[in-house]
């Protein structure tokens, strides 16, 4: 559908695909921001801690072939100043079926210098709008542990509406933790 990812745009915040070469900006933000995302960050039950996960060539890797068949699409979050690009954060529609469903999910991180100030709001309506103009998405979710304000904030001024609890949903930072769904629908469809 999109030979190198789609490319989305507002302003002087541009969302395209990480590429191999993103590697080492990439890296330097996780690992500034280490605290700050820990305690949001899925984990995987099946591994402690420090255990082996994907390297980032694994991980980039993956995110193009779930790209190319249409299941997820991974954006690196890019700010321009003054001709310079910086890297920011990421966001993630993923978890996409067709058929009846015709849904996915949103998930997404920000560096902590850069927070607070609408980027990843700004972002998520961006990976909105595609999946919902492009892609003819019927429904998509936000999931996010109840006591994340800043990413309830987000999802509201996205437009999404709350719809639940989900107790122990998903795996993060080493447990089983509850999440509130958020839901946006296409009106379109």
């Amino acid at each position: 559908m999109f030979a190198r990812g789609p490319i989305l745009r507002d302003r002087e915040l541009t969302l395209r695909p990480l590429r191999f070469r993103d590697r080492d900006i990439w890296m330097q933000v996780r690992r500034v921001n280490r605290d700050w995302l820990t305690p949001w960050e899925a984990t995987r039950p099946d591994l402690d801690s420090d255990g082996p996960l994907p390297s980032y060539f694994g991980m980039v890797a993956f995110q193009n072939q779930e790209m190319k068949a249409g299941r997820s699409y991974s954006f690196g979050l890019w700010i321009s100043d003054q001709g310079n690009e910086r890297f920011i954060g990421q966001v993630t529609l993923g978890g996409i079926v067709m058929g009846a469903y015709r849904g996915g999910y949103i998930g997404y991180w920000i560096d902590q210098r850069f927070a607070g100030r609408g980027f990843t709001t700004r972002a998520v309506v961006a990976v909105t709008e595609f999946a919902f103009s492009q892609l003819q998405l019927h429904r998509i979710e936000i999931n996010l542990r109840p006591e994340n304000e800043a990413s309830r904030k987000v999802a509201e001024k996205a437009g999404y509406i709350y719809e639940g609890l989900r107790p122990r949903y998903l795996h993060i930072d080493g447990d089983w933790r509850d999440h509130s769904t958020f839901v946006r629908e296409n009106p379109g469809i």
